[in-house]
């Protein structure tokens, strides 16, 4: 199995700790250059007192686990680890924060420059968003997956299990709700559109 590589900055004491452990590590511990690509940054609070690292920790997307004293840990990154600790917390650690940012990922979808957070149920665009319901989410997903525009029926029976005889104005109705929504917050009026085939982004 892949292993994660976690960079490691701090002291030289942390460093070579965590390489006398690396045979019991689930990831690779990274500290031979700030270039090296890594996909979770593990670093001691010592690490903020240099103004090269600091710098890098500042400027880097990767995941950030902060390491130290209880005193001294501050809660402005993805997760800290108090020391001194044990290789289970450590392993933990490390895992549940690369755990969170895949699931955050999965969770987050792109639509026609906006961004689509299913756990939130939230469509944001810049600083401005709307709270959708979960069909309205469901509809979002539906027309996202498609290359053509989708018809009342398959809409009816893929997010209402509804059969494609049932008379119900249920999608014009939600798909109305949806696209007043977005028109009233971002002005858009041309977010889900519509032919004789069906509905479409």
């Amino acid at each position: 199995m892949h292993k994660l590589n976690v960079k490691v900055l701090g002291p030289s004491s942390f460093i070579s700790t965590l390489n006398e452990l690396k045979v019991f590590l689930k990831f690779n511990p990274l500290s031979e250059s700030l270039n090296e690509n890594s996909n979770i940054i593990l670093f001691h609070t010592d690490a903020l007192l240099d103004k090269k690292q600091k710098g890098y920790i500042n400027s880097t997307n990767s995941l950030k686990i902060c390491a130290g004293r209880k005193k001294d840990l501050t809660d402005n990154f993805d997760a800290t680890l108090v020391l001194p600790t044990t290789i289970k917390e450590i392993n933990s650690i490390v895992e549940n924060t690369a755990a969170k940012k895949k699931f955050s990922i999965n969770s987050s979808l792109k639509i026609k420059g906006y961004m689509l957070d299913k756990n939130e149920k939230r469509l944001s665009k810049l600083d401005d968003y709307i709270i959708l319901t979960e069909k309205e989410v469901q509809l979002l997903e539906l027309f996202l997956d498609s290359e053509k525009p989708i018809s009342k029926d398959i809409i009816l029976s893929t997010v209402w299990n509804y059969s494609s005889d049932a008379d119900t104005h249920t999608v014009e109705t939600h798909i109305y709700r949806l696209r007043k929504k977005i028109t009233e917050k971002f002005m858009d009026g041309k977010f889900i559109l519509n032919n004789k085939d069906g509905y479409y982004l």
